[in-house]
């Protein structure tokens, strides 16, 4: 069984590389830590479900499927506020305490503006989704023995681009009133990737404050109150009909 992945972004810009982290002088509060945000979802089910390995599906398959999904989710979410996403605004790739520097081919760090991280990391994960070599999406293709590792290089980009979201641009998500898309979608992914062991907890915890919120099952909501019972009215009472 094969699953239909389509890519759906396109850039210029490709390079094979890994990032790394550097802490900047100060941190900011955090908003979208605050309550009247995390409560936000847009499903209020336990999101493991969505993520186990069905009985009938190749593991290579279900990783390929999901990871292209996530890749267009994340870059669709990001897109909505890419307008404020610029040279100016985010003159680094931040996330909590950490700025990250891109590497080329050849090793060399680079510090970059946010946008432009961001758009290395859609173009890399774009030629490695829509290639057949790669991820195959012909009945006897075979995933290749680096398939796994070129997912998690995948998924930690993922990250970062999500992380940068929350860090630089939340107040613009709660403002276009997609925080709930947002935490979903994160919450999604966080428990996607520790399911299958994609990204390493040293990549993530600097936002395991949200990811222990956001991944816990949202309670289920209080059950409506009864409507007191009312005395029945007089004309219900020993009403009898006169002949």
């Amino acid at each position: 069984m094969r699953f239909k992945r389509n890519g759906s972004y396109t850039l210029n810009r490709k390079s094979k590389t890994k990032p790394n982290g550097k802490k900047p002088p100060a941190e900011e509060k955090k908003q979208y830590l605050e309550p009247e945000f995390t409560k936000i979802r847009v499903v209020d089910f336990d999101l493991k479900e969505l993520v186990v390995l069905p009985r009938e599906i190749d593991l290579n398959e279900w990783l390929a499927s999901n990871t292209t999904t996530f890749f267009n989710l994340i870059n669709l979410q990001y897109s909505t506020i890419s307008e404020f996403c610029t040279g100016d605004t985010c003159q680094a790739m931040t996330a909590c305490n950490t700025i990250y520097y891109w590497y080329d081919e050849r090793g060399k760090k680079t510090k970059c503006t946010a946008p432009q991280y961001v758009d290395f990391v859609m173009s890399l994960c774009q030629k490695l989704v829509t290639d057949e070599e790669i991820f195959p999406t012909k009945y006897g293709k075979e995933f290749p023995n680096s398939f796994e590792s070129l997912v998690k290089k995948i998924c930690r980009y993922l990250f970062h681009v999500l992380a940068h979201l929350y860090w630089a641009h939340f107040k613009e998500t709660v403002a276009l009133d997609l925080q709930g898309h947002l935490n979903t979608l994160y919450a999604h992914f966080i428990v996607f990737v520790r399911e299958f062991n994609l990204v390493d907890p040293k990549e993530t915890c600097i936002m395991d404050d949200l990811s222990e919120i956001l991944c816990t099952p949202a309670p289920p909501p209080a059950p409506a109150p009864s409507a007191p019972a009312s005395a029945p009215s007089p004309s219900s009472q020993n009403h009898v009909t006169e002949r």
